[in-house]
């Protein structure tokens, strides 16, 4: 079976800038253990890999890195809604919402297209920021 992918760098407006990114846009037939060779053959920080939905939302999406599968991530987010709508999956809009559907819950993002006819995605995480207590004592190693 073949699928097609884009490799895009998100964060920049220059090519081979910004963060790397590999994305499919219809991955449905993939196994995790493919995904996961993808991934590695790719060899960027992280590859998305979009589905339908399973609960109703825009898309279903898993991210992997050469290594592991991760629950969420921000730049794969923001690549995979970019590359979507510039390949005309969302169809046409000057603004338009997407919600993905992954491992750490629903990732709004929003994409906007701006007066130059660039597109502008931004994203709301998962779930709230939070942060552990800071500890009272930290184990120091002993050289002698």
């Amino acid at each position: 079976m073949k699928y097609r992918f884009y490799t895009c760098d998100v964060f920049t407006d220059r090519r081979f800038g910004g963060n790397q990114l590999a994305v499919l846009p219809e991955a449905q037939g993939l196994t995790a253990a493919q995904m996961q060779q993808v991934a590695q053959e790719f060899n960027f920080s992280e590859t998305s890999f979009v589905f339908p939905s399973e609960a109703g939302q825009t898309r279903h999406v898993r991210i992997f890195t050469p290594r592991i599968e991760v629950p969420f991530a921000g730049h794969p987010n923001i690549g995979t809604a970019y590359t979507l709508a510039i390949t005309g999956h969302f169809g046409e809009f000057d603004s338009t919402k997407v919600t993905f559907e992954e491992q750490a819950g629903l990732v709004n993002i929003t994409i906007q297209r701006r007066d130059n006819n660039s597109l502008w995605c931004e994203l709301a995480a998962p779930e709230a920021l939070s942060a552990q207590p800071s500890p009272q004592k930290c184990w120091q190693p002993q050289y002698r």
